[in-house]
Order: C-alpha cells, then structure tokens, then sequence
C-alpha cells in the first residue's frame, strides 16, 4: 500500500451506503462491482458531498462490498450512512487523515466562530494551477504555489473577507482523473 497515488478520482459511479458498526461500503445504484472499478487498498474513499460524512482508508473489497480501516475520520455518533450517499475514491495521501486541518465535513463552522470554514484535499494538476494563477478575483486567492496534492483551508476575517491557504502536501506534476475538484479548480 502506497501512502499516496496520483488520482485524485478513481472511481465514483452510483452511490452507496455505509454501516459504520461492520465497517462495510455496499453500492446502492449504478455501481458496477468493485473488483472491476480500479479500486485498491489505501485508497481513500471520501462519503457524502463535500465530506458531509467523512472519509476511510480502504483496506480490502470484494465485487459487492468494501471494507474500511476504522471509523475514527467520520462524524462523530454517526453509525450507518443512508443509501443514495455519493462519494469518491481517490489516491490522496493518507497521512492527511489524521490531521485535524482537513476532517471531515469539508464545510463545517469551527470554534466560536459562525464563519463557514472549508478544508480539503485536492490533487491539482499544472494545468490548473495555470489557470488558477491567471484567474481573477474569488478564484485567484484558491491558486496553489505548485500542483500535486494541495490542502485547502478557507475562513473569513474579523473584517469579513474571504481568506483561503494553500498547502502543497506532495508535490507533482502527474495528477490524473480530477474531475471531481473542478469547481474550485477548473481545468480550463
């Protein structure tokens, strides 16, 4: 098991549901089975639009279900993700897992604040960062210093502007199957 790939969406057909007691992903509609979906241990699979449920590392599947490594990266006193839940498996890197910038949900309201707070992990290709560099306003403050897999975190000021900090977790430049990151980082 790698602790990172190059593709930032391998498979993310159909939905699912998930029961967090046994730690098992079953396809709900349109997924074809597991075995052929390109899927592999380590890979990480992100429940919910925007994280809403969380994330887990896939540590095994058969052509009906996946199996997670633990529950930890959910929200917590969740215990089953209803059926019709979309998701996305990627190879982002799994360290980011366990660090508390980047858990789930991806839009979440933190501390005292009342501010919505985004974060997340995307693999960025060179051709967005280029974009992103020559793009202007809102879109202009989400360019990362480098392509390959960028964490994002945003939040607005005492003075209410948007404020958005780009880190490069891993560079390089060989990202691959990011449709799933284009509305923040649009390939043209």
């Amino acid at each position: 098991m790698a602790l990172w790939g190059n593709n930032d969406s391998v498979y993310s057909t159909g939905t699912i549901s998930v029961d967090l007691g046994t730690k098992t992903v079953t396809g709900t509609v349109g997924v074809v089975t597991w075995t052929t979906a390109g899927i592999a241990t380590g890979n990480i699979i992100t429940v919910g639009a925007g994280a809403t449920y969380g994330y887990a590392i896939v540590t095994g599947f058969t052509s009906t279900t996946i199996s997670i490594a633990n529950t930890a990266n959910f929200i917590a006193g969740l215990t089953t993700v209803a059926a019709g839940s979309a998701y996305n498996i990627s190879q982002e890197p799994v360290y980011t897992l366990g660090d508390s910038t980047y858990r789930a949900p991806e839009s979440k309201t933190t501390g005292f604040s009342t501010n919505r707070v985004f974060t997340g992990v995307f693999g960025v290709t060179a051709a967005e960062v280029s974009i992103a560099n020559t793009a202007s306003g809102t879109a202009r403050k989400f360019a990362p210093t480098h392509a390959g897999w960028v964490g994002v975190t945003t939040y607005t000021d005492t003075h209410g502007n948007l404020r958005v900090k780009t880190e490069t977790l891993v560079a390089g430049s060989t990202i691959t199957g990011d449709a799933d990151d284009d509305a923040k980082y649009p390939d043209s």
